[in-house]
């Protein structure tokens, strides 16, 4: 069925579950946000990425696991999990959560400790923005925006007065380290060409 869009309204994961049609959406505030197909070049980004963190997780043997799109973590300020309070549900491309208790059959309920966001055409203002406060507000530790076009990856720590820092950007000449999992290290040649990706993991 597909829902009627209602601008001046505001939404809960409660409405959310009942829209079941199969168009990507994210709820941002209770404001729904339509999400574009990926394009081939995201899609192999993703998939770089995810193989390398999923590489760094399992040689750790923590409790920490990698997801990707299409998930949904719900995100909270209030701390309120009920369906019908929860106003944010994103779907990160990829995302890391060390804390097994906030996973559940839907998805993710609380922040992971990690987000990277594939920047596309019509996603920069949500995702350098939008997203930003939202990650920040929800005490995401870590958050990665990965940029195509420029071949670069910006990433943000929280700091200890639960604000992102400055930020730092990498490019195709260096290695990223990922905060959460002891500092890691992720080539950002790696991320956006991976055609030794395999051999670089063994």
């Amino acid at each position: 069925m597909e829902i009627a869009i209602d601008i001046t309204k505001r939404y809960t994961y409660a409405d959310y579950l009942t829209w079941i049609d199969d168009k990507a959406r994210e709820l941002i505030n209770g404001i729904i946000k339509m999400m574009p197909s990926p394009l081939s070049e995201h899609a192999r980004i993703s998939r770089n990425l995810f193989r390398r963190l999923d590489a760094i997780v399992l040689e750790n043997m923590g409790t920490c696991e990698v997801f990707y799109a299409p998930v949904d973590v719900r995100l909270t300020k209030t701390g309120e999990t009920a369906d019908d309070k929860v106003e944010n549900v994103v779907q990160p491309d990829l995302f890391v959560v060390c804390d097994p208790s906030k996973i559940d059959r839907r998805g993710c309920c609380g922040a992971p400790d990690m987000i990277v966001e594939i920047l596309s055409p019509n996603s920069l203002k949500r995702d350098a923005h939008e997203k930003f406060v939202l990650y920040q507000e929800a005490a995401v530790r870590e958050y990665w925006i990965v940029n195509p076009d420029a071949k670069t990856v910006n990433t943000f720590i929280l700091n200890e007065y639960a604000k992102y820092d400055d930020g730092k950007v990498y490019d195709m000449m260096e290695k990223i380290p990922v905060h959460i999992l002891d500092n890691a290290l992720i080539s950002v040649k790696d991320i956006f060409e991976g055609r030794n990706l395999l051999t670089n993991l063994m």
